[in-house]
């Protein structure tokens, strides 16, 4: 089961560094509600040698049952967060930051870094972490945790079972 999209934006950051190897870093610095057309150009709002601020709207996130473990992982950290999924791309002959996915499961955001995936953070605000945890109430059910009820040590039965298995198991 899918949500509708929350349709978002994110402002990326380059500042300088200093730094021979890498003269500046990118980052998100901020999670906007959508503005403007929902495809619209990434849009310079800021363009000086000290910060450099770019806009990219028109990004949907998408609240999805499969993903409630990763949300619940996310509402049951101290500081719930958004997780940007950003790469390297030409725009106009200018080389940005570009955020190519966001979402809001721990778990799609390992899976991204994992892969080698550059991911930021940034905190969820009040609203969407409400959403999320109704959504994560609803769809999240913990496997309970089972025992696992050893055999007695004492001899008989229960032993000459597990000294089967475990023959079974390296070879005997």
């Amino acid at each position: 089961m899918e949500t509708e999209a929350i349709r978002i934006g994110v402002i990326m950051q380059c500042t300088p560094l200093a730094n021979r190897w890498q003269p500046f870093q990118w980052q998100p610095i901020e999670v906007v509600g959508q503005v403007g057309p929902a495809q619209s150009a990434p849009h310079c709002l800021r363009n000086d040698p000290a910060d450099t601020r770019w806009l990219f709207t028109g990004i949907d996130v998408r609240l999805c049952s499969t993903e409630a473990e990763g949300y619940f992982l996310n509402i049951s950290a101290p500081t719930p967060c958004w997780f940007i999924m950003w790469r390297f791309e030409e725009v106009d002959g200018v080389e940005l930051a570009v955020p190519k996915s966001v979402t809001l499961s721990y778990n799609e955001a390992a899976r991204l870094m994992d892969g080698g995936e550059r991911v930021d953070t940034l905190p969820a605000s009040a609203d969407i972490v409400e959403r999320l945890t109704a959504f994560t109430n609803e769809y999240y059910h913990p496997e309970p945790k089972r025992k696992n009820k050893k055999p007695s040590f004492e001899g008989g039965e229960g032993v000459a079972k597990m000294a089967s298995a475990e023959g079974g198991k390296n070879g005997g």
